[in-house]
């Protein structure tokens, strides 16, 4: 790679997100010892990337078995009762939010 393609320049982005999945993601990260950020990265660049044969369908997990279960265990403490699709049912935010 050259230089110039290493570059990394991030930027502060504001997004609204359902409070006690913030809560989970900030647990999780802390589980990690890495920001935020560091996981929202890693977790959109796994989601680009398909299982092959099953594209469009299923993506590959950047979490371990230990990460998946102190997820599972912070969604207990934190209340997160709704699955993978459950964002499919949450109300329709306004341009302006």
């Amino acid at each position: 790679m050259t230089e110039a393609a290493n570059k990394i320049e991030r930027v502060q982005l504001g997004v609204r997100l359902e409070a006690r999945l913030v809560k989970v993601l900030k647990g999780l990260a802390e589980f990690n010892d890495e920001t935020l950020g560091e996981l929202l990265e890693k977790i959109i660049l796994h989601s680009f990337e398909p299982v092959p044969g099953d594209e469009g369908e299923s993506s590959a997990s950047p979490h371990s078995k230990a990460q998946l279960k102190a997820i599972e265990d912070l969604k207990k403490v934190y209340g997160l009762d709704y699955e993978t699709h459950g964002a499919r049912d949450f109300p329709k935010q306004s341009s302006a939010g």
